[in-house]
């Protein structure tokens, strides 16, 4: 199937889980990613939820970083253009929604993206060779250019991928690691 239809069926099934659904879901994917073996970085690229869409939010996924890792430190990004400029924040950081109702850093400091170990990459659907469905617009995979070619892509997914994504091309940036309520998958 094409990113578009995968992109119009996925969103669609998402917004249609209830609070109480996605809340399982959600537990359901920490453990997942308890589970998967990743070793917690010392930086990671987290995103705040769009919640319009029903996205996953990472925060129970970053507490639980912190746990093992309390050194971690969370980079967001703030768009600007056709890009997305990697902010280091704490917790003092004050976050304000853009023109596309996302929380974006606002006195946070910017790093280079090639300090960043991990990044956690929204996504709507992913298939089992790692390629994902986003919102279509390209920004993570421009943005994962330009990070290191060993920096760690996690996606969260409340879907098991889908057997295979039809229309992929050389600019797509595949991920490391898929985590769904039923199992991680890594490619």
């Amino acid at each position: 199937m094409i990113k578009q239809e995968l992109r119009k069926i996925y969103r669609a099934q998402r917004l249609a889980l209830t609070d109480s659904e996605r809340s399982k879901m959600d537990d359901l994917m920490l453990i997942q990613f308890q589970h998967c073996g990743i070793e917690i970085p010392d930086t990671i690229m987290t995103y705040a939820p769009l919640e319009k869409f029903a996205e996953f939010n990472t925060a129970f996924i970053e507490d639980y970083c912190v746990f093992k890792n309390p050194a971690v430190q969370f980079v967001y990004p703030v768009m600007k253009g056709h890009n997305l400029i990697p902010v280091i924040t704490d917790a003092d950081t004050a976050f304000l929604k853009n023109n596309m109702e996302i929380d974006e850093p606002v006195d946070g400091h910017p790093i280079d993206p090639r300090e960043i170990d991990m990044v956690f990459v929204p996504l709507i659907i992913a298939d089992l060779s790692g390629n994902r469905v986003g919102y279509g617009k390209g920004f993570y995979d421009r943005f994962l250019k330009l990070c290191r070619k060993d920096v760690i892509t996690v996606g969260f997914s409340y879907f098991d991928p889908v057997h295979e994504i039809s229309d992929v091309f050389e600019g797509d940036v595949p991920l490391n690691y898929c985590i769904t309520p039923n199992g991680y998958y890594p490619f």
